[in-house]
C-alpha cells in the first residue's frame, strides 16, 4: 500500500477531480426530535453539502448495490415470438465519498456472498465493479460497536482511504486509479512523524468506543443457548416489522416475483429485498410456516449473523454499525441481546 499526505483544505480539490462522475456521499437530510442532524447517503452536487464529520447515516451504501426493488428481466410476447431483455442496472460510474470503515467492510462481506461463490450475482457485480470508493475516518457514536466486530478499520475494499490528522489527511492508496488522481494534487510522501500521528489518531478513536460486544466463543454459546428463554423474551418485544434489515448494511435476503400483463403481451421478473423477521418469510406453498413465531425468526436472524456466516466465512456478518438498534421501534439492540444470551438467562 502507498501512503501520501496532503493538506486538509485540498480535499475540496479531490472532490472536484472526482466530480466528473456521479458522487454519492453523506449529507444532512433533516433533524430528529432533539434537533440533532440526521445524515444519509445521497447524490452530492456541491462540496459544501458533503458532511464528512457525520456520525452515522440512517441507511448504508448497500442501497446503491442492492436496490430495494430491482427489475431482473422483462419478456415481450408477440404472436408466436417472444423476447427477453436483461438489464444489470449499471448505467454510470459512481464515486462513494466518505464511507466509514464499517460500511466498507460490509460491502466486503456482501462480496463474499454475492460474488465469491459458484453462482455470482451479475446485477450486484456490475454495479460493484463500476464504483470508486473514498473512505474517511470517523468518530464512534454511542451505539457503535464496530471495534468489537473487527470492523473499525478497513484493510481492503476501497480505492482511497483518508484519515484526518490535525490539519492534514493521511491517504492510504489501494488502486492505480486513486494514485493517478492524487497526481493532480499537491501531496507529499508520508514521513515517520506522519506514521506516528496516524497511530495516535487510531488510538484516540479506539478510546472513544462506549459500546462493546463480547464475541469470544460466541458461536459455541449460541449453540448452547439455542433453546434459551432469552429468545422468547426478545421475540415478545419484536414487532416483526423488518426495519432492522432495512437499515442493515449486510442483509441481502430477497424474494422474486413474476408479473404478467392481463393480455399476455408483457411480463417481468422483479427482485425485492426482504427480511427474515417478516411473518411470511419462511412460509412455503400450501401455507405452512416453518417460523410462525417472532421469537424464532429473531433467533435465526442472530444465528445467521453470528453463527452461520462465521461457519461459512470465518467472520461475523455483523459490522457493529448500530443502525439496527437505532432504528428498532421496540428498542432491541445487538449488544443487549448478545449479552443476555451470554448470561444464559432462563
Amino acid at each position: 500500500m502507498i501512503f501520501k499526505v496532503f493538506q486538509a483544505s485540498e480535499i475540496a480539490t479531490l472532490f472536484e477531480l472526482l466530480s466528473v462522475n456521479r458522487i454519492v456521499g453523506p449529507i444532512e437530510k433533516g433533524r430528529d426530535v432533539n434537533d440533532s442532524p440526521l445524515y444519509d447517503f445521497d447524490v452530492v452536487y456541491d462540496f459544501k453539502d458533503l458532511a464528512l464529520d457525520y456520525g452515522q447515516t440512517i441507511h448504508s451504501a448497500k442501497n446503491y448495490f442492492l436496490p430495494y426493488r430491482e427489475n431482473l428481466c422483462t419478456f415481450t410476447f408477440e404472436d408466436d415470438a417472444w423476447e427477453k431483455d436483461v438489464d444489470f442496472g449499471a448505467y454510470e460510474a459512481h464515486v462513494f465519498f466518505g464511507l466509514h470503515p464499517c460500511d466498507i467492510n460490509a460491502l466486503n462481506k456482501l462480496d463474499k456472498v454475492l460474488m465469491g461463490n459458484n453462482y455470482p450475482n451479475p446485477f450486484y457485480g456490475a454495479k460493484r465493479s463500476n464504483m470508486f470508493i473514498v473512505g474517511h475516518s470517523c468518530t464512534p457514536t454511542p451505539s457503535c460497536f464496530c471495534h468489537s466486530m473487527g470492523s473499525d478499520s478497513a484493510l481492503s475494499g476501497f480505492d482511497l482511504f483518508l484519515t484526518l490528522m490535525e490539519d492534514e489527511y493521511f491517504a492510504e492508496i489501494q488502486s492505480s486509479r486513486a494514485y493517478h488522481i492524487l497526481e493532480n494534487m499537491e501531496t507529499r510522501e508520508a514521513t515517520h512523524r506522519d506514521h506516528l500521528l496516524f497511530r495516535k489518531a487510531s488510538s484516540r478513536k479506539r478510546s472513544l468506543f462506549k459500546c462493546e460486544v463480547d464475541t469470544s466463543d460466541l458461536t459455541k454459546i449460541l449453540d448452547m443457548e439455542f433453546e434459551s428463554e432469552v429468545w422468547r423474551k426478545w421475540g415478545g418485544k419484536c414487532l416483526s416489522c423488518g426495519t432492522c434489515a432495512n437499515v442493515c448494511p449486510t442483509c441481502y435476503c430477497y424474494g422474486v416475483e413474476e408479473e404478467v400483463n392481463m393480455d399476455f403481451s408483457h411480463a417481468s421478473k422483479v427482485k425485492q429485498l426482504y427480511s427474515c423477521n417478516l411473518l411470511d418469510f419462511a412460509q412455503v406453498s400450501g401455507g405452512h410456516n416453518f417460523r410462525p413465531e417472532s421469537s424464532t425468526r429473531l433467533k435465526y436472524r442472530y444465528y445467521h449473523k453470528h453463527r452461520g456466516f462465521v461457519e461459512a466465512y470465518e467472520e461475523s456478518l455483523c459490522v457493529g454499525c448500530g443502525r439496527c438498534g437505532n432504528a428498532c421501534l421496540a428498542g432491541i439492540t445487538v449488544p443487549e441481546v448478545i449479552a443476555s444470551v451470554r448470561g444464559g438467562e432462563k
